[in-house]
């Protein structure tokens, strides 16, 4: 029991900047925990949606997988649901890219967000560290004008020590922090690429079937410039 009487030690020492850097580390470990179940969540969904609506879409059954993007929630199944809609108003494929663009978008909000904090708190934590450090050097040598000469050496040494412990609890907290945010960032890239992916598959797989027609727009200007030749 001796490390957690000197864990108490230590944190009481540092005096009353000690408890923001804790309440600090406590919410952006508790951001570190929500991303980590939403994206694990969110990337197991995607990829048993998109194994189903691929099987549909591959036999022709469009409605088929229409049917069973509407019934869930992941992102991928939202995505799909959006470029087969618009399917059904137009075959133009800069109609059909602009929908799932737009729901792409839409559902990669989501992923993204509060990921961002964790680097922000890293920051702010050890900010808020060196503060409670100065500021407690200020007091230590305060405190050491006022007193006798033979104890002033004793005294500043030991403020020092107290001082700086509000530095080193900073950066304790900064560490994990930054390093969930870089874990968070790179998971959450790897789900919107993987969003991305199943939409280029989506337009290749349209592609294939010859499904997909180019825009009125394209071919007006390919007759205007086949006449002006």
């Amino acid at each position: 029991m001796e490390w957690s009487t000197e864990i108490i030690r230590f944190f009481q020492n540092g005096g009353f900047f000690m408890y923001p850097i804790a309440a600090i580390l406590c919410l952006g470990l508790a951001i570190t925990v929500e991303r980590l179940i939403f994206l694990q969540l969110a990337q197991s969904g995607n990829k048993k949606a998109q194994n189903l609506l691929f099987k549909q879409l591959k036999n022709n059954d469009f409605k088929g997988a229409l049917k069973i993007a509407s019934n869930q929630k992941s992102g991928i199944s939202r995505i799909l649901a959006a470029g087969i809609n618009r399917m059904s108003a137009t075959r133009h494929r800069q109609d059909i890219e602009y929908a799932l663009e737009e729901s792409l978008l839409d559902v990669s909000l989501p992923l993204e967000n509060r990921t961002p904090y964790l680097a922000t708190f890293a920051n702010i934590a050890t900010l808020t560290g060196l503060l409670g450090t100065i500021i407690g050097l200020i007091a230590a040598f305060a405190a050491v004008a006022s007193a006798d000469p033979t104890e002033k050496a004793t005294l500043l040494s030991q403020s020092i020590s107290l001082a700086m412990n509000t530095t080193a609890f900073g950066l304790i907290s900064a560490i994990p922090l930054l390093l969930a945010h870089s874990y968070l960032q790179s998971k959450t890239d790897g789900a919107i690429n993987e969003l991305e992916r199943a939409t280029v598959r989506f337009m290749s797989l349209l592609a294939a079937k010859k499904l997909l027609r180019e825009t009125t727009d394209n071919i007006s200007v390919q007759s205007q410039d086949a006449v002006s030749s």
